[in-house]
């Protein structure tokens, strides 16, 4: 009898790398996608919108990346560059930061003693490429290549001080994944490009709406693989989390506030969100106008039918987490299934 698929032994290895995956909402705008095209994705990504949904084949081969790392800081030293990955002090991966703690990143570490500037300081930057990436890289440089990378080593290197102000070299160092062939480039600081960044970083981290998209185009090539796609460009309500909700904001050292229940809300209880929940308007656009609110609903129209529904607290009221599990949004005006809602305690569930 032939074992299905779905029940072999790497199929078990797979599944346990999904069962044990993180959600991929990280708690600041991170570094290392500032150089994303798109600020509507950036600020997706702040406020939590798409939870990740990588299959186990990808976690894992992101665990190789990860891996690698070990391996890229001893060639490194063999080669007589002194690297830290962690700060002396405190043990600690170096980390930087801006805009009142929401945004920021970990550095892979600081070398000095490269064969091309010995005496220089540099950032360092690890990353494994595939071989159409690696040969794109290699032809064409880290800046033209991979701008989010160019982009993450000049935040690094403007937000890590030393006595002469900011580091002014980085390092990037990469393996072709196939072959095993190692690709370096030394990045020159350029203070223009960083501001630029750490400000186009500040408008997304204070936005109370999603910024523009990058093409109104759903078929556009970076539409078509962005992670918020569906959000964006189709009818599917991002995630229920305090992030997307109407009631919390962003405030000073990184942390946010709830203003329904005028109080800080720690990070964990950021994942789980609550039952006050309510969208920011903003995020239903796509399949939904606001008609009218309170304090705690809204009234929208949808744009397909013209019928309205009304989100919040009461029991009478649709949740956020209904609105989430209703593929199909019609559903939520259907004055048959309102009836059977208010008739029988029930609930959308999808």
């Amino acid at each position: 009898m032939k074992i299905p698929e779905s029940k072999t032994t790497i199929s078990a290895i797979y599944q346990h790398y999904e069962d044990h995956a993180e959600d991929g909402f990280r708690p600041h705008l991170g570094a290392s996608i500032i150089g994303k095209d798109c600020a509507r994705a950036l600020w997706y990504d702040f406020h939590w919108c798409t939870p990740a949904s990588f299959n186990g084949r990808m976690l894992r081969l992101f665990e190789t990346g990860q891996m690698a790392e070990d391996r890229f800081v001893a060639n490194l030293r063999n080669a007589g560059v002194t690297i830290f990955e962690t700060d002396p002090q405190t043990r600690q991966q170096f980390r930087v930061q801006a805009c009142a703690g929401h945004f920021g990143g970990s550095l892979d570490g600081i070398g000095q003693g490269f064969v091309e500037a010995p005496k220089a300081w540099h950032v360092v930057e690890m990353k494994t490429h595939s071989e159409k990436s690696f040969k794109d890289l290699q032809k064409k440089g880290v800046q033209e290549a991979k701008p989010q990378h160019f982009a993450q080593m000049q935040i690094y290197m403007h937000l890590t001080s030393t006595s002469d102000g900011p580091m002014k070299r980085a390092y990037y160092i990469a393996v072709n994944k196939n072959t095993d062939e190692l690709y370096g480039e030394r990045v020159k600081y350029d203070k223009d490009a960083a501001t630029r960044l750490i400000h186009k970083a500040a408008q997304i981290i204070a936005s109370d709406t999603p910024l523009p998209k990058l093409n109104e185009d759903p078929t556009w090539y970076q539409c078509k693989f962005c992670d918020h796609r569906n959000t964006c460009h189709g009818q599917q309500a991002p995630a229920v989390n305090c992030r997307t909700c109407l009631h919390s904001t962003p405030v000073d050292n990184g942390q946010w506030h709830c203003a329904r229940y005028d109080c800080p809300v720690p990070e964990a209880n950021q994942r789980k969100g609550c039952a006050s929940h309510l969208y920011i308007p903003h995020l239903l656009y796509s399949f939904a106008d606001v008609m009218d609110s309170g304090e705690y609903w809204v009234r929208y129209k949808l744009k397909s039918t013209g019928q309205e529904f009304v989100t919040g607290e009461s029991p009478d009221q649709l949740s956020s987490q209904e609105i989430h599990a209703t593929e199909s949004k019609d559903i939520l005006a259907d004055p048959a299934v309102q009836a059977i809602r208010s008739e029988f305690q029930g609930r959308l569930v999808g």
